[in-house]
């Protein structure tokens, strides 16, 4: 399977150019790159100068690179179209209105799920080795990849995994012993799941999969990427570099006003950057005064970005630690033991952050998202009594509880 690189940042910070620029350095030091758009504001094609359509297509200006535009819509049209009327039977056997039925299979996010199973079918089965994904702004694309989990939560409570407990529950909630006449929906079900579970799989396998974050220099959009490098950690996705675009040129000794204006403005920018610390190496790229459109000048973004490094790596010191990634720490017997569990996560000063016990689960929300952490089986029988947090993560204290080691 090729190597997926997500591009994402506040909307209009230059995402699209430095991602479409990777994908053709990469292609210029002999790696076919397929650099792929699911924005629907579909710009990749004017940086690159090309017409784009939903299949892949060899950019002319450029041995082994290759780019297309994802059309969700097709996408809904073409694999949700057989399930959508597998589910309306069901819902059909089971009383519910044909109006009503056809409401409830329109699921809010399936495009976008859709276009992510497409980077993936992209990613395992062309001729690529790296498939560079130009994704939309920061807030979509945290919903984007918060969906295969959910959607897979979802799907598991109303079906159950064993393919059997699904036909005879399809079986009796449409009034029937047949289960025959439902053989094709549980089939449709269980290649969702298995869809779901491969796209889980690839975002959170740092070989696989790790974004990009791609920041402007200004205060407002630092502190957007800050949250978003927490929330991509709190889903157990990494983070392998960090991008500030547009710096303006140091005008260095040169005197006048378009000089102490550019100084000034420079100066600004330098401090912003100062202020993400512990995020690891933020790569800089400089504000041009043409457009990079086109292959050749995006190679000259790319030459800047990069240097003389591979691009594929990224950043070794970068932030983005998977949430999941957790230590247990602690002392003591019996009822007298005292246990820690550290979660690795980059956090803000003013992050708000909740904790609380669901069964074996530790659900842990910080600025509103949520995440259900599963407990390692030693703390299954414990309490928490507290929380402690700073710039690398949360520690939670626990103690056994006395009710269940009687």
């Amino acid at each position: 399977m090729s190597r997926v690189l997500l591009f994402t940042g506040k909307g209009g910070v230059g995402k699209t150019t430095l991602a479409a620029a990777t994908a053709a350095s990469l292609a210029a030091n002999g790696r076919k790159a397929l650099v792929v758009s699911t924005d629907p504001a579909h710009s990749l094609g004017d940086a690159l100068d090309v017409r784009l359509g939903a299949a892949p297509s060899e950019v002319d200006t450029a041995d082994g690179l290759f780019a297309c535009q994802i059309d969700p819509r097709g996408l809904v049209d073409e694999a949700w179209g057989e399930l959508r009327g597998h589910l309306r039977t069901v819902l059909a056997g089971a009383g519910v209105d044909e109006l009503d039925a056809e409401e409830l299979t329109v699921l809010p996010g399936v495009e976008e799920l859709l276009a992510l199973a497409e980077v993936r079918r992209l990613a395992s089965s062309g001729p690529w080795e790296v498939v560079v994904v130009d994704c939309g702004p920061t807030a979509e694309t945290l919903r984007l990849l918060s969906l295969p989990e959910a959607f897979a939560g979802y799907l598991e409570r109303l079906f159950p995994t064993h393919r059997r407990v699904v036909r005879g529950l399809l079986a009796g909630v449409a009034g029937t012993g047949t289960v025959e006449k439902w053989d094709a929906t549980a089939d449709a079900l269980s290649r969702l799941a298995e869809r779901l579970d491969s796209l889980r799989t690839m975002l959170s396998d740092p070989s696989s999969c790790s974004v990009r974050l791609v920041l402007t220099p200004e205060r407002v959009v630092a502190a957007e990427t800050r949250r978003t490098l927490t929330a991509l950690a709190l889903q157990g996705i990494r983070v392998d570099s960090v991008i500030a675009n547009r710096l303006v040129p140091s005008p260095g000794s040169a005197r006048g006003a378009a000089a102490t204006w550019l100084r000034t403005r420079r100066h600004e920018q330098d401090a912003v950057l100062a202020e993400l610390t512990g995020i690891g190496e933020i790569r800089t790229v400089d504000h041009r005064a043409s457009e990079p459109v086109g292959v050749p000048a995006l190679l000259e973004v790319a030459a800047q970005l990069y240097g003389s490094e591979d691009p594929l790596p990224g950043a070794s010191g970068a932030a983005g630690v998977s949430g999941s990634l957790l230590e247990v720490s602690g002392s003591g017997r019996g009822l007298d033991a005292r246990y820690s569990l550290r979660i690795a996560l980059p956090l803000a000063d003013d992050t708000d952050l909740d904790l609380a016990r669901v069964g074996d689960d530790l659900a842990l929300t910080i600025d509103g998202r949520r995440r259900l952490v599963a407990l390692p089986s030693l703390l299954k029988r414990c309490i928490v009594t507290g929380a402690e947090m700073d710039s690398g993560g949360v520690t939670v204290g626990f103690r056994p509880d006395p009710g269940l080691w009687r």
